[in-house]
């Protein structure tokens, strides 16, 4: 018998007035545009990522997280391009050309600016969470001495900052209806994994909270930091600080590993409520959507169901 291949699990991410559902090999954006009709483009995702050695445990969390961050940066432009077009040309009589994924795309960014976006993201990302619990620490050294507490403190401190930092966002006005696209996100995998027709009326029934969203998957890499980095020495603040961020891809990827175990095994009381926690954190970072903003995840979703990438 041949070698038997596992279903995919598709993912995505909200976008301006729309989502991006993404398989193996490509990703597809929904946006809706002001007129009420639904713009679905299509695009191939760069191979890197699927090379062997990309595929070991704990190497392959890292590499997601890149890949996600460069796919990410791709969508949210472009939906906002798409969003800035049509309110350019709404009294106009243009045609609006839609994108293909064969076709040559206009406002794509190139490498050199996702490079460039991603690394600042990257940058502001370990100066907020590594700097500055790292350096919080250190200058508390003289109240708490021994070095496992300080890096437990640290650990702590990061934790903090990052439940304040996602209860900031959330209550931002403008990010309300983002949030919204997430959870519809999120119901519109639910349904398609329920093995059930893609409709509004199904995926309205489902929980806008998912075990895999990059949510749950955040906060567990800053709880895996605290485990991982008590286990340092005591250095100068310069070799602390470098040591995290050395250490960053490590914890990135026990992170998703950890993640893949639970999603696969959500069966299991005692590995479901070790998801909690990412749970209750989405209710932050998702809202109920309406039928209009489930019907554009659909769309997203069968952009990429149509495609044939049922198998990976």
């Amino acid at each position: 018998m041949g070698k038997s291949v596992k279903p995919v699990q598709y993912g995505g991410q909200a976008v301006i007035e729309g989502v991006m559902m993404r398989g193996p090999r490509m990703y597809a954006i929904a946006v809706r545009l002001p007129n009420g009709q639904i713009d679905v483009t299509k695009q191939d995702i760069s191979g890197w990522a699927s090379k062997p050695v990309f595929k070991w445990p704990v190497i392959r969390g890292c590499v997601a997280l890149i890949d996600a961050l460069i796919v990410g940066v791709k969508a949210l432009t472009f939906s906002a391009n798409k969003a800035l077009e049509e309110e350019e040309n709404a009294e106009s009589t243009e045609t609006i050309e839609t994108e293909t994924a064969t076709g040559k795309k206009n406002d794509e960014l190139g490498w050199l600016e996702i490079v460039v976006t991603v690394g600042i993201a990257l940058v502001l990302g370990l100066v907020l969470f590594v700097g500055i619990p790292t350096a919080s620490a250190h200058f508390l050294r003289g109240f708490v001495p021994q070095v496992v507490w300080q890096n437990i403190l640290e650990g702590f401190i990061r934790l903090g900052i990052f439940f304040l930092y996602i209860l900031a966002i959330s209550r931002l006005k403008d990010i309300q209806r983002v949030f919204q696209y997430h959870g519809a996100e999120h119901k519109v995998i639910f349904n398609h994994e329920s093995g059930q027709p893609l409709s509004v009326e199904n995926a309205r029934a489902f929980s806008r909270l998912h075990p895999r969203c990059g949510t749950s998957f955040l906060l567990l890499v800053v709880v895996v930091s605290i485990f991982v980095f008590a286990l340092l020495g005591l250095n100068p603040l310069w070799w602390r600080i470098l040591s995290r961020v050395l250490l960053m891809p490590l914890v990135a990827g026990i992170a998703y590993e950890w993640l893949k175990l639970t999603a696969r095994h959500l069966d299991s009381p005692w590995l479901r409520w070790m998801i909690a926690g990412g749970l209750w954190l989405q209710r932050f970072t998702t809202r109920e959507p309406d039928d209009a903003q489930l019907a554009v995840a659909i769309a997203a979703l069968n952009g990429v169901l149509e495609s044939g990438q049922e198998l990976a």
